[in-house]
């Protein structure tokens, strides 16, 4: 498959730690991004701002088609987690991004993975990897993967973190998977943001035919 070079890449959630990143991957590369934010940051080159609030769904649909992108990354947060929020705004991207026929990036979250040796077991599910305090944000990972599959816009990938992702280097390496929580060698399940960038920006640039998918922070050979 060719590779897509020059697009305009849409980001939502622009301020955040996850789609700021994928910003400065895409504009690193050659993209344009429009960076939809409710407070958005000033424009860097490559990037031009847009203020956008995500709880409007007409907003949301009325940005994205005026956009001319050929992309969009969903990478949006609250906290405390508001299910319902994650949900409805991920609908409304689909729904924009089936009229003007965007393809769609979710960046979501771990829960809607399997479990490593548990078949049938979401990470979500799994008292061992998600304590209690934490199952309300892996619920509405999963809760948003699935308004991914039940929506009839074909052409979205939703991209689920390893178990921690947090700030950190730069390293271009990561193993890819789809379904099942990824671990390192040494058994952690865990990513850079910046390295979730660089996946985001590789599977937009050359998508393939997963509709989930999953990455790991790639120890160095």
């Amino acid at each position: 498959m060719t590779m897509k070079t020059n697009m305009t890449i849409a980001v939502l959630g622009a301020t955040g730690m996850v789609g700021s990143r994928v910003i400065g991957e895409a504009t690193a590369r050659g993209h344009r991004v429009l960076a939809l934010s409710r407070t958005p940051a000033g424009g860097a080159p490559g990037v031009t701002p847009v203020p956008l609030d995500a709880n409007a769904p007409d907003a949301v649909r009325e940005a994205l088609a005026r956009s001319a992108a050929e992309a969009v990354v969903l990478a949006v947060r609250s906290h405390p987690v508001d299910e319902d929020f994650l949900v409805g705004t991920t609908r409304a991207v689909l729904d924009a991004a089936a009229d003007v026929g965007l393809r769609v990036l979710v960046v979501g979250g771990a829960g809607a993975l399997r479990s490593p040796g548990t078949p049938g077991l979401l990470v979500a599910d799994d008292p061992a990897r998600v304590p209690p305090e934490l199952r309300p944000v892996a619920a509405a990972g999963v809760a948003q993967l699935r308004a991914c599959r039940t929506h009839s816009h074909p052409d979205w990938v939703y991209l689920s973190p390893p178990a921690l992702l947090e700030p950190g280097p730069r390293t271009g390496r990561y193993r890819r998977g789809t379904h099942t929580l990824l671990t390192t060698s040494g058994g952690r399940s865990w990513i850079s943001a910046e390295d979730l960038a660089v996946a985001a920006l590789d599977e937009l640039e050359t998508p393939g035919r997963d509709h989930h998918i999953t990455v790991v922070h790639a120890d160095e050979e």
